[in-house]
């Protein structure tokens, strides 16, 4: 993780911030896909409730050249501005941002009354806890490509580190375990 490039996004009046979020997102998911990437990892150093206007991936230059080389923006590179590759800074912290999931969905009810295993009764409790135990983390809407339907990935951050750790990133850029520089 010794370099970086930054992609500020530049929403305007046709295309929203979260909107373009999303959209950044969702390519950048399949670029990494493509390259079968497991060394990219991602932050929003402009993160406070939200997001931000800035994504900042991280990795070697040869990994990072490799995305940079399949135009994975396409024709929302007019909406972004994107840096070169540039040297982490000595002084950066660390940070491990991870998928938050909930532990109570739609879907997860759904698979419990398929089975049987949850009573009539049980139903509306279930319904009133989950949405009493809604995240607040931020989040992307993405476009499902095997289903087509909307579904949100959100975004945990740990607590900042002083030293790295190693590990690898799936093709959100996210991991578990796995450190990125943060500054």
């Amino acid at each position: 993780m010794d370099n970086y490039i930054d992609i500020q996004i530049q929403p305007d009046a046709e295309m929203r911030e979260n909107v373009l979020m999303n959209k950044v997102y969702t390519k950048l998911h399949k670029a990494l896909f493509d390259l079968k990437s497991t060394s990219i990892g991602i932050s929003f150093p402009e993160y406070k409730v939200l997001l931000g206007h800035k994504i900042r991936l991280h990795g070697n230059p040869s990994m990072l050249n490799d995305l940079q080389g399949l135009n994975w923006l396409g024709g929302l590179s007019g909406y972004c501005q994107l840096s070169e590759i540039l040297p982490v800074p000595q002084n950066a912290q660390y940070r491990v941002i991870s998928r938050k999931q909930s532990t109570m969905t739609n879907a997860k009810l759904n698979r419990l009354i398929k089975r049987g295993t949850i009573s009539k009764e049980n139903i509306k409790a279930y319904k009133a806890k989950m949405f009493t135990k809604g995240l607040d983390n931020p989040y992307f809407e993405l476009d499902s490509t095997s289903n087509e339907q909307l579904h949100r990935r959100y975004i945990q951050f740990s607590e900042v580190l002083s030293e790295p750790v190693k590990g690898e990133f799936d093709h959100f850029g996210l991991s578990k375990t796995a450190t990125v520089p943060w500054f």
